[in-house]
């Protein structure tokens, strides 16, 4: 199973920007489906980004505008670009792997925006 490491994460005030990376400890291929989640204390995990095998990214509306996601196939690793953020997108980020059916976890990155 493909073993994920988010980094990244910080404290930035509002309207500020951050950069995540997921490193996989092995090859990223295009066929897998990679997504960024993330998880405020007392709520449940939600979908913010995700590469489909496709290529295609989709977006929660939450953040349409001011993230995005790429990948780096060379360097197994996966990014999020978060722009303009808001305190509301305080959270523990978290990148997942699905390949067939398999899912993949890492530890998850703390963002914390202030106002």
């Amino acid at each position: 199973q493909v073993q994920l490491v988010e980094s990244g994460g910080g404290l930035v005030q509002a309207g500020g920007s951050l950069r995540l990376s997921c490193a996989a400890s092995g090859s990223i291929f295009s066929s897998d489906i990679i997504g960024w989640y993330r998880q405020a204390p007392g709520k449940q995990r939600e979908l913010v980004a995700v590469i489909t095998s496709g290529g295609s990214r989709n977006y929660a509306d939450f953040v349409k505008g001011r993230f995005t996601i790429s990948r780096d196939n060379a360097k197994n690793t996966v990014f999020l670009q978060m722009n303009s953020l808001k305190p509301e997108d305080t959270a523990g980020y978290y990148c997942n792997l699905k390949r067939g059916w398999s899912s993949s976890w890492g530890q998850g990155t703390q963002v914390t925006v202030s106002s």
